[in-house]
């Protein structure tokens, strides 16, 4: 069977086949190519390594361990609440800080501080930490994660964006540098 054109009909519609079957293939491949391509093109945001106030050293008193939140660099209009970060700053003395992340070092439930016995309590799996951060019990293998921080115009400043993770050193000192852990 043939056309009077010379194209049978099995021949258009396999054609014509082939044809939606590569607009379909396109199609689904573009998320694909820029998903790889991603880590190439993306931007990278300017927040991300700015260092960020928990407020004034007046309000986080020597020998004290208190909360105290900031707000995310990379966070979008329609973040809400969930853009706050929550942290613990326990002052040392007059220019020694630490600043831990809220989360257990174990499974990341957030950690409470109880200042009757000097420790900080995971309500999860039971995960204790000793007010420098370091563990005391349960299943945690490490002690708190710490932020870097630095004091500028008597306040009090964190490097944001950076979660803290185990590859991190145990320590950091003003500044920003790491200490011996």
């Amino acid at each position: 069977m043939s056309a009077e054109n010379g194209i049978s009909r099995r021949t258009a519609l396999m054609k014509l086949g082939v044809f939606l079957n590569g607009v379909i293939g396109v199609f689904l491949a573009v998320p694909i190519v820029r998903y790889l391509l991603s880590p190439v093109t993306r931007e990278r945001k300017v927040g991300y390594d700015s260092w960020l106030s928990l407020g004034g050293l007046e309000e986080f008193p020597t020998g004290q361990t208190r909360l105290a939140t900031y707000r995310n660099p990379l966070v979008n209009d329609w973040d809400g609440e969930t853009g706050s970060i929550a942290c613990w700053v326990r002052r040392v003395d007059n220019q020694t800080f630490q600043v831990f992340a809220i989360n257990c070092a174990h499974l990341g439930c957030p950690v409470r501080w109880f200042p009757q016995s000097n420790l900080f309590m995971c309500p999860c799996h039971g995960g204790a930490y000793y007010q420098d951060g370091s563990r005391a019990s349960g299943p945690p293998e490490r002690g708190l994660f710490q932020y870097r921080y630095k004091i500028e115009n008597g306040k009090l400043l964190i490097k944001a964006g950076e979660m803290p993770t185990p590859g991190q050193p145990v320590a950091n000192t003003a500044g920003g540098k790491p200490a011996c852990a």
